[in-house]
C-alpha cells in the first residue's frame, strides 16, 4: 500500500445509463472526472450499464425461459456495469488520469441473497482507499455486489444510486466526515412537478430528505427510494445533476428552517395504481386482518385503504394495490370472499402533494380538495402523513390534476 495520503476532499460521482451511453459520452465523462480531480479531489466513480443494456441482456434471458432462474438473471445483467466500469477506466488512463475499475464483489460489496433486489451489508471501504493512495480514481461497477456463498447479486433497478450512496457512507466513516455524492442524470435536478406535465414546474435548488424519501415513494422518479434511505440514515449529501451541462442542480439534504417554511415543496403522481372494491363481504372482528394477511402472504403490497360502513354486518372496502399486482390481488380477495362482489379498475391515478411545512400548516389537505373540486375532479381515496396528502382520483384527470395543484399552491412562482 503506497504511503501518500489522501487530500481529505472525497467526492462520490454516479453516472448513470445515459451519461455513459456512448464513447464520446464515456469520453466526456473522463474530462468532467479530470476536472474534478483539478479540483482537488479525491474522486470514486460509480457507473451504471450503457443506456439500455440492462434491457437488452433481460431480453435475452427471456428468450430463453419465461421465468429464468434469479441467481442467473442477476449474474447476467451484472454483465453491464462490467463493460462501462472498464471502458471508463480506460478512456480515464488516456487522458492522464490513473484509474483502476472495480466490480462488486473486488470491492467486497456485501449484500444479502435476494437476487434481483438485494439490501448492502456492508462495504470494504479500504479497498478503495488504497487506490486513492495510489493516487488513482477507483471506478466501481453500480447495481452489483456479492453475497455470503460468493454469488454475484444485484440491488434492483435504479441500485446504481444506492451503489454510490453506500459508497459515499462507508467513505466517510474512515474520514469522520461526510462525503458528497453526485448523481449524474439526464435531467438537470428536482423539479417542483414533472415538466412534461408542468410547465410552470420549476428546478428545486435544495430539499430535505424526508421530502424527496416522500416524491420517490410517490412517482418521482429522478432518486432511487433505497438511495434516499441510505443518505438519510448516513447523513451523505446528495447533489442531483445533469452530465450535459455545468449548471447547479438539487442539493437533497437536512432539513432546515428555510425547508421547513415551504408549505409544499412538490406535486407528483403515480401511474401504476389500481383500484380494489370489495362490497357486501361478511365482517367481523377479525375480517380485514385476515384479508390483508392473505395478500401479505401473496407478497402484494397494499396502498390506500378505503373502509365504508356496510349494512346488516356486511363490509365494503376499497384498496390499491401496483397495476402488475392486481390481478394476483383480485384472485386472492375472491377466494377470500368467494360470495361477495370484486370489483376492479386500473384507470386511476395518485397525485400527491408534499411539504415539511405541513407539519406546522393547517387546512392544506382542506386547500387540495378545494383545488381539485374546482376543476370538477372526484376523489376516490385519501392517504396522508406528517408531510404529504395523497388523493386517488380518476386517470383522464391527470395532467389537469397536476397543473391545478402545482399553480394553486403557488409552486410555479
Amino acid at each position: 500500500m503506497s504511503s501518500q495520503k489522501l487530500t481529505q476532499r472525497l467526492l462520490v460521482q454516479k453516472y448513470g445509463g445515459t451519461s455513459v451511453g456512448s464513447i464520446e459520452r464515456i469520453r466526456a465523462v473522463a474530462q468532467r472526472v479530470k476536472r474534478a480531480r483539478e479540483d482537488g479531489y479525491d474522486v470514486v466513480v460509480v457507473a451504471s450499464a450503457m443506456a439500455g443494456e440492462t434491457n437488452r441482456l433481460l431480453g435475452l434471458g427471456a428468450e430463453l425461459s419465461k421465468r429464468p432462474d434469479e441467481r442467473e438473471l442477476d449474474a447476467l445483467v451484472a454483465t453491464g456495469e462490467q463493460v462501462s466500469v472498464a471502458l471508463l477506466a480506460i478512456a480515464l488512463n488516456e487522458v492522464g488520469v490513473p484509474a483502476r475499475s472495480f466490480l462488486g464483489h473486488q470491492v467486497r460489496l456485501r449484500t444479502d441473497s435476494a437476487f434481483t433486489k438485494a439490501r448492502i451489508k456492508g462495504i470494504d471501504a479500504e479497498v478503495l482507499l488504497s487506490t486513492l493512495r495510489e493516487g488513482r480514481v477507483a471506478v466501481v461497477a453500480g447495481f452489483q455486489g456479492i453475497d455470503d456463498q460468493g454469488n454475484v447479486t444485484t440491488l434492483g433497478r435504479g441500485g446504481s444510486d444506492t451503489s454510490a450512496v453506500a459508497i459515499a457512507a462507508a467513505l466517510a466513516q474512515y474520514g469522520g466526515k461526510s462525503v458528497p455524492c453526485e448523481i449524474y442524470t439526464d435531467v438537470d435536478g428536482v423539479y417542483t412537478a414533472d415538466p412534461n406535465v408542468c410547465p410552470s414546474a420549476r428546478k428545486v435548488h435544495r430539499i430535505s430528505y424526508e421530502e424527496m424519501l416522500e416524491l420517490a415513494s410517490l412517482g418521482a422518479k429522478v432518486l432511487q427510494i433505497r438511495s434516499v434511505e441510505l443518505a438519510m440514515k448516513y447523513a451523505v449529501p446528495v447533489h442531483v445533476r445533469t452530465s450535459f451541462g455545468d449548471a447547479e442542480g438539487t442539493w437533497v439534504v437536512n432539513e432546515d428552517e428555510s425547508l421547513e417554511s415551504v408549505v409544499v415543496a412538490g406535486v407528483t403522481s403515480d401511474k401504476n395504481e389500481a383500484k380494489i372494491t370489495l362490497r357486501r363481504a361478511p365482517d367481523g372482528p377479525s375480517t380485514n386482518a385476515a384479508l390483508f394477511r392473505a395478500l401479505a402472504d401473496a407478497k402484494i403490497s397494499v396502498d390506500m385503504i378505503v373502509q365504508n360502513a356496510g349494512e346488516g354486518g356486511m363490509l365494503d372496502l376499497t384498496f390499491t394495490v401496483s397495476k402488475g399486482d392486481l390481478e394476483r390481488a383480485a384472485e386472492v380477495v375472491r377466494a377470500k370472499f368467494p360470495g361477495a362482489e370484486v370489483g376492479v379498475q386500473k384507470d386511476v391515478v395518485k397525485v400527491s402533494i408534499v411539504g415539511l411545512g405541513m407539519r406546522s400548516h393547517a387546512g392544506v389537505a382542506a386547500t387540495m380538495f378545494e383545488i381539485l373540486g374546482r376543476e370538477g375532479i372526484t376523489v376516490d381515496a385519501v392517504s396522508t402523513s406528517e408531510i404529504k396528502v395523497s388523493c386517488l382520483i380518476p386517470s383522464k384527470y391527470h395532467e389537469l390534476a397536476v397543473r391545478a395543484l402545482h399553480d394553486g399552491f403557488g409552486l410555479g412562482a
